[in-house]
């Protein structure tokens, strides 16, 4: 009885171990994408601002 426990016991660590090394792995991946975006947006804005952005004849006016 004791050794099932145990076994128990270890068969849900190693499950918890696995189940955190997976999460922590999409966390930071999702960190890594959401940085990139946000310099690839912060990018794209300053290139807008600098050039002005209204050199395109074909670009609609809406306002």
């Amino acid at each position: 009885m004791f050794w099932k426990i145990v076994g128990g016991l270890i068969v849900a660590w190693v499950a918890f171990m696995v189940l955190g090394a997976v999460i922590g792995f999409v966390f930071k991946a999702v960190l890594w994408i959401a940085i990139i975006g946000g310099i690839a947006f912060l990018g794209a804005a300053g290139y807008r601002a600098i050039t002005g952005g209204k050199k395109d004849p074909r670009r609609i006016n809406r306002y």
